[in-house]
């Protein structure tokens, strides 16, 4: 039987946490100058991963 390995991709996207995953938020890298200060600071903060996408997460993260 072949090993269970991680999606690297997701390693570096996803965290655990006690809750669930954590991931950044998107629309923070580029064309920034049209974006107010209140929403690229807002984009700052990470968020949690929904309810519907955590078991593909998991999937992706068999050792998290």
């Amino acid at each position: 039987m072949p090993k269970m390995k991680t999606k690297r991709a997701a390693s570096k996207r996803f965290r655990k946490t006690a809750n669930g995953f954590k991931r950044g938020q998107s629309h923070r890298r580029h064309i920034l100058t049209k974006k107010p200060s209140k929403r690229k600071r807002q984009l700052r903060r990470e968020a949690g991963v929904h309810e519907t996408d955590i078991g593909r997460v998991k999937a992706m993260l068999p050792f998290a």
